[in-house]
């Protein structure tokens, strides 16, 4: 029979310790170890017959594998996250804030997934099968033949998914709420979420079903639970936004089929999410371009070109230590910007509060947001406006020189078909892409290029174009 074991489970990360203490040595979070107890079979020793393996079929790299088989959910921003469409045998890992939309999108999707004939089961570890119908009724989806189930016990529903054979989606809602009676401890802990996740996983790959995992998040915003459970998935997606908004990005952070970091943008409105098919429209509408201290920045999310508006205020503050605020970027990042436009360009700071936002609800992580930040700080200090139709991007060095950055063609076509006129941009075009290269990919271009070698080079062109202006 096999022995009850006791071992001590860092909640946060999954690190397994021999005795309990108040911090974890991994991660280093405070009162996030618990005890669990499971029940483990006897270490091979002497007396103990070892398990006897069989030879593999080893094969070359040579060769050109088929494409996955994908099916498409008939909403092109989800199938864009996902790599082109749901692909049979994977498992998705989707993660967000509670009340954020993802069960009225995975409804949805559901729905419309199982309206072309495909074969979903829709499992739901927090809610009632009355809710859901209440859900689904709202959004006008209740005649949409979804298998529903409410159910934790791993076990029972790994037995009926298998009694209705094949299933070409699962949705598990949510794993932290799963637990498998081969395990003594409690549901959420970090032992049956990785037990619970594995054998669901197996299931999938066995039986050739997508299966789609919801996970909560804890409060830096990262899937709560053992980090194993991301490198076990194929795919792991966030749903992103403020409550109070109503637009939510949904991103890919890994996918095993196809590119990551790609981004699909929905609206939420009384009748469930809808898709926006032109994010730059959308994250640009109402700007207003006579009021200082607002830059547009050409960024790539993923495989897609947006422009985002960076709004910068630089106001006199009457604190011993001046504010320094951030939405939607990184602060050590405005931190360096403003450093250098202090020691490289003479500009001072230090009596100001700077609160930089980004416009949206978006976060931008590229270093090619850095030109359009320092013109939107000069443009609030100087205020004077920046130049109408303007478009920037270039990442800045700690010596004051503007960097090239990648795909400077696909940001330039995508700001002349939304208007723009003047783009602002280094010298070097971008990272293997030169002058004349870049003149032949954008073909017969009406858009004026303004090449930039430092922020001097910046500021003497935005004094020069604002007393033209």
């Amino acid at each position: 029979m096999a022995k009850s074991q006791t071992s001590f489970s860092c909640q946060g990360c999954g690190n397994v310790t021999s005795k309990w203490s108040g911090k974890c040595d991994a991660c280093g979070a405070w009162n996030a170890i618990v005890e669990e107890i499971s029940g483990t079979a006897p270490p091979i020793g002497r007396g103990a017959k070892a398990a006897r393996g069989k030879k593999l079929d080893l094969t070359s790299l040579a060769g050109s594998p088929p494409e996955p088989a994908r099916t498409s959910f008939g909403m092109n921003e989800l199938d864009r996250v996902l790599g082109g469409g749901l692909v049979p045998g994977s498992a998705i890992l989707i993660g967000g804030d509670p009340g954020i939309g993802k069960s009225t999108l995975l409804i949805q999707a559901a729905a419309k997934l199982a309206l072309l004939g495909k074969k979903v089961v829709y499992i739901s570890g927090e809610e009632a099968l009355a809710q859901l119908r209440m859900r689904a009724a709202r959004l006008g989806l209740e005649h949409a033949p979804v298998l529903m189930g409410a159910e934790t016990n791993c076990a029972d529903i790994l037995k009926t998914l298998e009694a209705e054979g094949q299933v070409d989606l699962v949705i598990i809602d949510s794993i932290q709420t799963m637990w498998s009676p081969a395990l003594e401890a409690a549901p959420g802990t970090v032992s049956q979420v990785r037990v619970a996740g594995q054998e669901l996983i197996h299931f999938a790959k066995k039986a050739n079903a997508a299966v789609v995992l919801v996970g909560h998040v804890t409060k830096d915003g990262q899937i709560a639970g053992p980090r194993v459970l991301e490198h076990m998935v194929d795919t792991v997606v966030y749903f992103e936004g403020d409550r109070g908004d109503q637009f939510r990005l949904l991103r890919s952070i890994k996918n095993r089929f196809g590119p990551a970091h790609e981004i699909g943008v929905f609206e939420m409105r009384s009748d469930g999410l809808a898709e926006v098919s032109n994010p730059s429209a959308l994250f640009l509408d109402g700007r207003d371009e006579t009021v200082p201290g607002a830059a547009v920045f050409a960024g790539i999310e993923g495989t897609r070109p947006i422009l985002v508006e960076i709004q910068a205020l630089a106001a006199p503050s009457s604190l011993a230590t001046p504010r320094r605020a951030v939405v939607g970027w990184d602060s050590a990042r405005l931190s360096m910007v403003l450093a250098v436009l202090e020691a490289r360009c003479g500009m001072s700071f230090a009596g100001r509060d700077v609160f930089l936002n980004i416009a949206g609800g978006i976060r931008i992580t590229e270093p090619a947001a850095d030109l359009a930040v320092a013109a939107a700080l000069i443009s609030s200090l100087a205020n004077v406006c920046i130049p109408k139709k303007s478009v920037f991007f270039g990442e800045i060095s700690l010596s004051g020189a503007v960097r090239p950055v990648n795909q400077t063609a696909l940001r330039l076509r995508e700001s002349e078909k939304l208007g723009f006129e003047t783009a602002f941009l280094s010298l070097g075009g971008s990272k293997g892409e030169k002058g004349s290269h870049l003149t032949q990919d954008l073909g017969h271009s009406d858009l004026n290029i303004r090449t930039i070698s430092d922020l001097a080079g910046l500021i003497s062109l935005f004094k020069l174009e604002s007393s033209e202006t």
